[in-house]
């Protein structure tokens, strides 16, 4: 029993020691990429190349004078942006970074919640993100607050369907929703050259979940929650130093845990990417440390996608963004649903 409780301590810590750390690298990529795409110079001036611009902004939050609107409904009000951050760590728990571990002479997973259910507790927690922005928006009493937090509700909802049926269709595909099964089902070449991640058999859903995760991280063209020509900052209105980079914090670990799932669902997860199994060979320490590799690369890769889309895309119309997801993203979704169910049919007969 203590070796267990050990064994669930040291793995939350590097759960939450990953993102956490990888926080102001994520921002700074962020406000370079920006900077690329404008054609500025971006951070430049704490630190080398303003790597430790992050760390001034951290100290700046840390320290900037809280401000207690009198109109707010207070408890509510502080407890809305630890909601979200908590809502937004819960999915790592279940997200493997390397496949199962012998040692010690028993198998040990790497994930802290262990369940052939975990891809459904990951999905379940992260659509609980919209509680916390709610929350923000209802205990500001402010318009523009509530109508940011009515908007991004509304748009999870929208989404969070089409999203849905993509990641039933490839449950269908890998005959099973234990994520470690899923992972290994991708592990593998066809022809010696294309890997046989899901996005090569499940394009269209692998579009969708996509499309989804954007909608339901609130980024970028799909970031109506807070559309600042609109309703000026939306839910986090009333919100200022800690309180406010909470949500930001929130905010960038969604961005990580969707990531993940994606990466997991269409992308092999931690299975090595192409060459990796060449370096590791037979050795099981080195292949543990390229699974954790492969995995952080291609969720790296992914944080830059984020990057890229929101300098590159317009910030789509409300009516649009409703009409996109409930007139064409669903319609599409059940019928890749229903081809995939159909042919996952007659090919087990």
């Amino acid at each position: 029993m203590l070796e267990a409780a050990i064994e669930i301590l040291l793995k939350t810590v590097v759960i939450l020691a990953l993102p956490l750390g990888a926080l102001p690298l994520i921002i700074h990529v962020e406000r370079r990429g920006a900077a690329f795409m404008q054609k500025r110079l971006g951070p430049n001036r704490v630190g080398p190349f303003g790597l430790l611009q992050p760390l001034a902004d951290v100290a700046k939050f840390m320290f900037k004078e809280e401000v207690h609107p009198t109109h707010v409904k207070p408890f509510f009000y502080t407890a809305a942006p630890v909601v979200a951050l908590v809502v937004a760590l819960l999915p790592l728990a279940c997200i493997p970074v390397a496949g199962p571990i012998e040692a010690f002479g028993r198998t040990i997973f790497p994930e802290v919640f262990r369940s052939d259910m975990g891809i459904f507790f990951a999905f379940a927690v992260s659509a609980l993100g919209s509680y916390g922005i709610l929350l923000a928006g209802w205990a500001s009493n402010n318009k523009y607050s509530m109508l940011g937090a009515l908007r991004a509700c509304a748009q999870m909802v929208s989404y969070e369907l089409s999203l849905s049926t993509s990641v039933v269709a490839m449950i269908f595909v890998y005959g099973t929703n234990d994520i470690h099964q899923m992972i290994s089902s991708q592990t593998g070449y066809w022809f010696g050259v294309i890997p046989q991640w899901g996005f090569f058999y499940q394009p269209v859903a692998a579009m969708l979940f996509l499309v989804g995760i954007f909608a339901e991280s609130n980024r970028l063209p799909f970031d109506l929650a807070e559309g600042e020509s609109e309703i000026v900052a939306g839910y986090h209105l009333e919100y200022s130093s800690m309180k406010f980079a909470l949500f930001f914090m929130a905010e960038y670990i969604h961005m990580i845990a969707l990531s993940a799932l994606f990466i997991i669902m269409f992308f092999g997860g931690y299975s090595l990417l192409p060459g990796f199994d060449l370096i590791a060979g037979n050795n099981p320490a080195l292949i543990v440390v390229l699974q954790v590799a492969s995995l952080v690369i291609k969720v790296a890769l992914m944080i830059w996608f984020f990057v890229w889309v929101r300098w590159t895309l317009p910030r789509f119309r409300y009516d649009q963004l409703m009409n996109l997801g409930w007139e064409r993203l669903l319609p599409l979704g059940i019928a890749n649903l229903i081809v995939t169910v159909l042919f996952v049919y007659f090919r087990n007969r």
